[in-house]
């Protein structure tokens, strides 16, 4: 396809394929969690212990920021259920943060860590802030101040945060000097953090290497081969463009890409590295890539490929979409990006999806890594760290899809059977419940 300069036809918000869900992240996670729950036909009158968080803090964040002003956000972390371990879960910066996304993202922490099998329970953190329209300095300044709002809840050995949407290394940097103030130098208290504060190699890279692990273990289940494999990439951030830059480097060709600015095509092939390059690097806008054409965000649901990987929020594949997507594989590697109803028109359509629980869950395997070496003070070389987190990441595929083929479910029921057994046999052998 010839590069040609199209602006968007309009604005995401009025194009109904680009917006996200109606159903909150919350009444998602509440469907399949209940579903799984009536199929292994536990005991209703715990349900509620394993559906609701067992902690939620709520602070006010008032911060004067570069403008002169007094700015006031508000910050949550929300610890679901520690039954298997610490609390572990990110935290993100959007200005669409609010208590019920948090609620959401902190029990699909801890459905996500059994899947896994790594030892923590479930948490998440956010503060409803716009990043966009903040200086660096006032950045640090709301990330150090709600680490400050915060610290009496974690620890390294009860909850420990990671970088998510909008935040990153350096986040993580500044919250861990922060709480290192009050308890001294902590680097577990924090993965995801810079490799000179004791970071993880191969942790910038994990989650999106994590869903290029899942595309290869179910890739050969529908005879796809990755030199064979196209590909388009909802949300050109860490996830995606990691992610993009791995597929392409097995031989697979992205055709389409997408982030919170625009979206462009090119049925020829879009160079991963050359785009990743261009935004961070050049300081370019995806849309203006010189080696593609601009489409709308909704255009980018029509582009026909093998493999959609969703890497931006939650809610962005619902049912004004689904049914237009021309694919053979959806890999999830946002948090909740595919709705209930759209669930269903995939299932209907035959088209496998790997879902969060499974194939985003490499960045929390490489932070449970990066906090082992932390807690004991060495470091692993990057192809040590990349050959474990495949181990952990086919195993988990396994785990899932042999129970998912076992009782003829899709990938996402069989994940949640399979994280909610583990919850509960936890539970029973602390002696929470009977």
């Amino acid at each position: 396809m010839a590069s040609t300069k199209t602006a968007a036809a309009e604005s995401p918000l009025d194009d109904p394929r680009s917006r996200r869900a109606r159903v909150s992240d919350l009444e998602v996670v509440r469907h399949h969690f209940d579903w799984a729950w009536d199929h292994l036909a536990l005991p209703d009158d715990i349900r509620q212990v394993f559906w609701e968080p067992y902690r939620e803090v709520s602070v006010q964040i008032p911060v004067k920021l570069s403008d002169g002003k007094t700015h006031v956000y508000q910050g949550y972390r929300i610890q679901h259920n520690g039954a298997r371990g610490p609390y572990k879960g990110g935290i993100r910066f959007h200005q669409e943060v609010d208590i019920d996304e948090v609620r959401a993202l902190a029990s699909m922490m801890t459905w996500k860590t059994a899947v896994a099998g790594v030892p923590f329970g479930g948490a998440k953190g956010g503060v409803n802030v716009r990043v966009e329209d903040l200086q660096k300095s006032d950045l640090q300044k709301i990330a150090r101040s709600f680490m400050d709002k915060v610290e009496k809840v974690l620890g390294p050995t009860r909850d420990i945060p990671a970088p998510d949407v909008n935040t990153n290394a350096q986040v993580m940097a500044w919250m861990m000097d922060e709480y290192g103030k009050l308890h001294g130098h902590t680097p577990a208290i924090v993965t995801g953090k810079p490799i000179a504060l004791e970071g993880s190699y191969g942790r910038e890279a994990a989650t999106g290497r994590g869903c290029v692990f899942m595309y290869r273990e179910a890739a050969a289940k529908i005879g796809l081969s990755p030199s064979e494999t196209t590909f388009s990439v909802q949300g050109y951030g860490n996830v995606g463009s990691w992610a993009a830059r791995i597929m392409q480097d097995l031989g697979a060709k992205m055709v389409a890409a997408s982030d919170a600015w625009g979206a462009i095509r090119n049925d020829d092939g879009i160079d991963a590295n050359e785009l990743h390059r261009h935004i961070t690097v050049e300081g370019g806008k995806l849309s203006e890539f010189p080696g593609a054409e601009a489409i709308s965000a909704g255009d980018l649901f029509e582009v026909p490929c093998d493999v959609f990987f969703p890497a931006a929020l939650g809610g962005m594949i619902h049912e004004d979409n689904a049914d237009l997507m021309k694919v053979k594989m959806v890999v999830e590697g946002a948090n909740n990006p595919t709705s209930f109803k759209a669930d269903e028109i995939f299932e209907s359509k035959g088209i496998v999806v790997i879902p969060d629980l499974m194939a985003n869950a490499g960045g929390v395997t490489c932070s449970y890594f990066e906090w082992v070496q932390n807690l004991q003070h060495f470091r692993w070389e990057e192809r040590e760290v990349n050959d474990k987190l495949g181990k952990v990441m086919r195993k988990a595929y396994r785990d899932c899809a042999e129970r998912a083929e076992a009782e003829k479910l899709s990938l996402r029921k069989g994940a949640f059977l399979v994280a909610i057994e583990r919850v509960i046999e936890a539970s029973r052998t602390r002696g929470y419940i009977e």
